[in-house]
């Protein structure tokens, strides 16, 4: 028999709707949350997911609808007044003060004092409390930049709590965590929601939702579709709400041909130590090659050497049979090569400026006439290209690059590297943060240009999307290549004894 507080709700949001220039983001949309209980938020990208919780902390305040938070009626004017009434929000995308301390990151603005100083005693002791109670081991006065990511991921947390948080709200909280530190996470997530919190938790990882979450609010292009408990529901079910149409296969078939070798890598050793050494191995023309391993396994220092960004102490990269003299990324571009990096917000996009220039910004000579002067028809024409061929869901060319979902930026990045017809795609993490509908487009796209006889080496985390996209998998283990097998012919495990061979 339930109680009668576990009947009310902690936050509720009703009929919220938010319209911009041409597009009409919210509609009607409603989320309530209850108290001791996890709550899945989920939507393909650009489903309004963000904006709705954008609406909720102020930053943007909604046309229609209300929300109720704690039995009151609630307008925030800011995401501060939000965090001081008790609503926080831990990011996919962690902004901390690298060169502060982890103490000083919790405590920022609001530092305890004594007369006309800061307390140091009494934070340290306050957040050495609250690590205790939420099981962190953490130095409270190491500087955060010394941090694993995942760490960061507790700190944002642990800030959280800090503010007797009554609503947490996390974004992708485990995109970048090893399967150990997920495990850890959900425990501390478990600890706030026994402690009576309401947990959104927004997350395109569907093993995830069904590991944590007690219900699920589905949202599809700015509409609300449905509340339900997770009971009683599975994936196939959750898939036809999220995109409105059943998703038989969660990858293409497969049916590429791989064929003479392209590229050659021959004992890659990168100049900065600790990294990768003596990194050998072929890639084919047809070839989706996986790069696995576990994290800190330096599989993106691998894509980076070959790219230019880091430097090669020794090691050739052969391509076609001529051996490529990459000092930099503009070599690389130039030798045929393209990489869409694994952080599309830092390494990524231009935040601030539109699709045309995100879309354009790596084959800019190529819209340069004999006289200097750049062909406006030639790059708006390139620009849709990249909308259509993509399907990016913007109202227009001139839309800002960081106002479109992760999944509709991640989808430019990948239109801006095409444009530049590499014989050589790499792509770290290329489905993080993104919804399942984005990540069977951006699969199909790999499956597409293997067909076109290019060469793909995908970077991933997720064991289930390496087992059903690529055609062989190199296995990395603390920077050096554990093995190289065959993905019809192996096995998770197989997988990760190989990413354990070198720890």
């Amino acid at each position: 028999m339930t109680t009668r507080l576990e009947n009310e709700f902690l936050l509720e949001m009703t009929g919220i709707s938010k319209e911009f220039p041409g597009v009409k983001a919210l509609d009607n949309v409603n989320l309530k949350v209850r108290p001791h209980s996890i709550h899945a938020l989920m939507g393909e990208n650009g489903a309004g997911k963000s904006t709705l919780l954008k609406c909720l902390f102020g930053i943007y305040q909604q046309d229609e609808g209300k929300i109720v938070f704690l039995g009151k009626e609630v307008n925030f004017e800011s995401s501060k007044e939000a965090l001081e009434s008790g609503v926080s929000m831990v990011h996919q995308e962690l902004n901390q003060v690298l060169q502060r301390t982890v103490m000083d990151n919790i405590w920022l603005g609001r530092y305890p004092v004594k007369g006309f100083f800061v307390d140091h005693d009494k934070m340290y002791t306050d957040t050495k409390a609250i690590f205790e109670e939420l099981d962190i081991d953490i130095d409270p006065k190491v500087k955060v930049a010394t941090l694993s990511v995942s760490q960061m991921q507790m700190l944002e947390i642990a800030k959280a709590f800090s503010y007797n948080a009554k609503i947490v709200i996390m974004d992708e909280p485990t995109s970048s965590l090893s399967e150990k530190e997920v495990s850890h996470l959900f425990k501390i997530i478990n600890k706030l929601k026994d402690k009576g919190c309401g947990i959104v938790y927004i997350s395109h990882k569907m093993e995830e939702i069904f590991t944590i979450c007690d219900e699920i609010t589905i949202l599809r292009d700015g509409v609300w579709i449905e509340t339900r408990p997770l009971k009683g529901l599975d994936m196939d079910k959750i898939i036809n709400m999220m995109v409105g149409r059943d998703l038989t296969h969660r990858f293409p078939e497969k049916n590429n041909v791989v064929k003479e070798v392209i590229l050659e890598v021959k004992n890659l050793t990168a100049a900065n130590q600790p990294s990768i050494k003596d990194i050998s191995f072929d890639l084919h023309k047809g070839e989706i090659l996986g790069i696995a391993g576990l994290v800190g396994a330096k599989r993106t220092d691998i894509v980076e050497t070959l790219f230019g960004i880091r430097e090669r102490r020794t090691g050739e990269i052969i391509l076609h049979g001529k051996h490529l003299a990459i000092h930099d990324a503009h070599d690389a571009i130039n030798s045929g090569l393209a990489l869409v990096t694994e952080e599309r917000r830092a390494t990524g996009i231009y935040s601030n400026l539109d699709i045309t220039f995100n879309s354009l910004v790596a084959n800019v000579s190529q819209y340069k006439s004999k006289s200097g002067l750049l062909s406006n028809k030639k790059m708006k024409s390139d620009t849709q290209w990249v909308i259509d061929s993509m399907s990016v869901k913007t109202p227009s060319h001139q839309t800002n690059i960081g106002s479109l979902s992760g999944g509709n930026q991640q989808k430019v990045i990948i239109g801006r590297w095409l444009l530049t017809n590499p014989e050589i795609l790499m792509l770290d993490e290329p489905t993080r943060g993104i919804d399942v509908g984005a990540k069977f487009e951006i699969y199909q796209l790999m499956l597409n240009l293997a067909n076109k006889d290019k060469g793909i080496i995908m970077i991933s985390s997720e064991m289930p999307e390496l087992l059903g996209t690529t055609d062989c998998i190199l296995v990395m283990s603390n920077g050096r290549v554990a093995g190289i097998v065959n993905t019809k012919e192996t096995t998770q495990n197989e997988i990760l004894e190989l990413a354990a061979l070198y720890l």
